[in-house]
This record gives structure tokens, sequence and C-alpha cells, in this order.
């Protein structure tokens, strides 16, 4: 029984990763279309190529789009770590008032079609004026990523061990130091966490940048988009490729963190 459910997994897995076992190879292609050549099935060496990263790199438009995705990327997890802790331990506390509404507020950009959530802070910063600004598209991607932090830090706290602040403050001990000698150190991994889910969530963001940002403001999801719509390129599978390349790095990252997070927990029990 365990070897069918095994199996089927397997399966499962190996159909959700098709499409990239299909991208990859595709994206070495040293010809001009988006399909498989000749050539390419007969595995010669001259119609496999790098010409495609390479002219990633050194593309004005796909490099102000890096720029843009790694600024407001880190900004955006940098504000979503800083809110996804003090939420977390808000409601990891056991006095906390309201603590299932609360929880289920911060979780709402998570529920809510993004379209709706778009056309909200569109609506929002136009009154404010702050359509096309780097300012308006970090605050947006921190709405959309802090629920992330969230949900990775609070995870982490359902193990820790709240006698040791109640045994800090005991001692003498404020809040403050309480906070940055005995809670922070044991939940360092989980807030690392979260800050890289943080980032890969925005990264991934396509709708919302269509709605507030500008020319100057736009990512790579963004320019990805762009370029399925005016001018289909192998340059943009070799994008997809590189992205799948950090997105892996990212979820073995994340792993490794939150195991650490769990060991850590148990330690302090």
């Amino acid at each position: 029984m365990r070897l069918s459910v095994k199996i089927w997994a397997l399966l499962g897995l190996v159909f959700l990763a098709l499409p990239l076992l299909v991208i990859i190879p595709l994206s070495f292609t040293s010809g001009q279309y988006l399909y498989y050549t000749p050539e390419m099935l007969a595995l010669e060496p001259d119609a496999f190529s790098t010409r495609w990263y390479t002219a990633v790199m050194g593309d004005r438009e796909w490099m102000l789009a890096l720029k843009n995705s790694v600024f407001i990327g880190l900004s955006a997890a940098a504000l979503s770590t800083v809110l996804g802790t003090l939420a977390a331990l808000g409601l990891s506390r056991s006095g906390t008032p309201l603590k299932a509404f609360w929880a289920a507020l911060i979780l709402l950009p998570q529920i809510v079609p993004i379209v709706i959530i778009a056309g909200g802070l569109y609506s929002a910063f136009s009154d404010l004026k702050m359509i096309g600004t780097y300012t308006a598209v970090i605050v947006a991607h921190t709405v959309l990523a802090a629920p992330v932090a969230v949900i990775t830090i609070r995870a982490s706290l359902q193990r820790f061990d709240w006698r040791l602040v109640s045994a800090s403050a005991t001692l003498g001990a404020g809040p403050l130091y309480t906070f940055w000698n005995v809670t922070l150190p044991l939940i360092r991994p989980a807030i690392l966490a979260g800050a890289i889910f943080s980032f890969a969530a925005s990264l991934d963001e396509v709708v919302v940048i269509q709605f507030i940002g500008g020319y100057e403001q736009k990512t790579i999801p963004r320019e990805m988009l762009i370029g399925l719509r005016e001018h289909l390129s192998p340059a943009i599978l070799a994008v997809a490729t590189m992205l799948v390349g950090f997105a892996v790095l990212i979820l073995i990252l994340g792993e490794f963190l939150r195991r650490r997070a769990e060991s850590y927990a148990e330690k302090s029990t």
C-alpha cells in the first residue's frame, strides 16, 4: 500500500515537473523560435547554445527588470519580515484577544483574488497620486508578501517555549532585552525563512505591478509577459530557466531553515 502511494506521488511530481523538462532544454536552442528543431532532437552540438542567456545579460530591458525585481523584492521582504515577525508573535501568545479574527485578516491577501486586491490598491494609490512610484509597488508587494512571512514564522512559534520569556521577565529583563536575547536567537532561522519566501512571493508577482507600476518599475515577470505578447523569443525561456533554478534554491534553503528552526524550538522545550 505504501509503495503504491509513493509511486502515485512520484508520478504526480513528474507530471508537475514535465513543463519544466520541456522549457529548460529549449532555452539552450541556437535557433530563433520556440520549438525543438530536428537538429536538437538529434542532439547535434551545433543545435545548442547559450546565446539567449548572453542576450538576456546584455539587454538593457532585462537588466532594468532584474534590478527592479531585486530592489523591490528585498525592500518588500524586509518590511514583510518585520511586520510578519511582530504579527506572528502576537498571534502566538495565548492572551491575544480576537486571535482568530486578526489571523484571518492578516491572511486575507492570500485568499482574495489578486485582481480584486490590485484594483483596490490602484484605487487607493490613485487618490494618493502614487501610481508609477517605487513606494507604491513596494507597499503593494509588502501587502502580498507579509502573510507568507507570518505563516512561516508562526509555524516555528507553535513549538516555542514561552516559559523562557516568563523566566526572563522574572529575572528582571525588559521586553526588548528578552526579545533580542531570548526569543530572536531561537526563531532566527524561521525569520530568515520568512524573509526568503517573502522575497520569492514579491519576485513572482505579475498582476499588481501592471496596475500600479510604470515603465521604470517593471519587473522580470512583467517583462516576460510583455515578451509573450509582443515578440516571442527563446530569451524568455532562458529567464524562465534561471527563475526555476532560483526557485529550487529557495525551496532547499527554506526547508533547511525550517528544520533548523524546529530543532531550535525543540531544544528550547
